[in-house]
């Protein structure tokens, strides 16, 4: 049985946020053919679930980099959280920073999830960030905190790489980028890379193979423990330099187009491919 965790923005989703014909039938293919196919995303579970074909699909879904397992039945498996201390430090120090921030909870995604900011304007994301209160989330009852994802505009990327290397200095969390112009950070105990490990043993699977497809820097870590990686032609050149096969774009069906061709290429070793 082989396991295929695929990412789903930049990857099984095209720039129009969908899932095309070609690559709804090669994950159809795959399933019929007895692999289990994971969808392993930095998304919050209602952004994943809001994607029409996914709410028909019986595959296990992995969100927020690993911070919550569903199983295919909608079934939460595992969650891990970041400690309130520990996010109230890093709150602050973003804060300092001047990024703009999101707070991923179990209430759902504060002042927003990141799918519905895609479109916004400069102007309005600032309306939006300056004028929430932060305070309100701490208000909820059994407050739950899984994720934050420091954002900045596509000119201010400098102050990515700040962030990266305040929070790595001070804090034992896990860190990764989805998008060039985010900070996405999460326990220590998770990341996708992790995420199958802790799927597998909780299933008691044994994996023959793990074939992980993805963009961004979230990827790297689902690379680090697959057997392949296959990297989308639209991800970014390290990305690309860090998998072993590179497929075709989002936009060109690069998901199914590698699924055709894969298997004929999984005897290749230690050689980067573009198929």
């Amino acid at each position: 049985m082989k396991c295929i965790s695929i990412d789903l923005d930049g990857t099984l989703l095209n720039s129009r946020h969908e899932i095309s014909e070609r690559d709804l039938k090669a994950l159809e293919e795959l399933q019929e053919k007895g692999h289990t196919v994971i969808l392993n995303t930095g998304r919050s579970y209602s952004d994943v679930v809001k994607i029409k074909p996914i709410q028909n699909m019986e595959v296990p879904i992995f969100c927020l980099n690993g911070s919550l397992l569903y199983s295919k039945t909608r079934e939460l498996l595992y969650e891990v959280t970041l400690p309130m201390s520990t996010y109230k430090e890093i709150f602050s120090v973003l804060q300092k920073l001047g990024v703009r921030v999101l707070v991923y909870t179990n209430y759902g995604g504060f002042p927003s999830t990141l799918p519905p900011l895609h479109h916004k304007s400069n102007e309005e994301l600032d309306t939006l960030f300056q004028t929430y209160n932060y305070d309100e989330i701490l208000n909820q009852d059994n407050l739950k905190i899984y994720k934050l994802i420091a954002l900045v505009q596509y000119d201010q990327l400098d102050k990515i790489e700040v962030v990266k290397k305040t929070l790595a200095n001070k804090f034992d969390v896990s860190l990764a980028s989805s998008f060039p112009n985010n900070v996405e950070i999460t326990s220590n105990e998770t990341h996708k890379g992790k995420a199958i490990l802790h799927y597998q043993q909780m299933m008691n699977l044994a994996f023959d193979e793990i074939i992980a497809f993805g963009d961004g820097g979230n990827d790297l870590a689902q690379f680090e423990v697959a057997t392949t990686s296959v990297a989308m032609g639209n991800a970014p050149l390290n990305i690309q330099q860090k998998a072993d096969l590179i497929t075709k774009t989002n936009d060109e069906d690069g998901f199914s187009h590698a699924v055709r061709h894969l298997l004929d290429l999984l005897n290749t070793q230690g050689v980067k491919s573009v198929i």
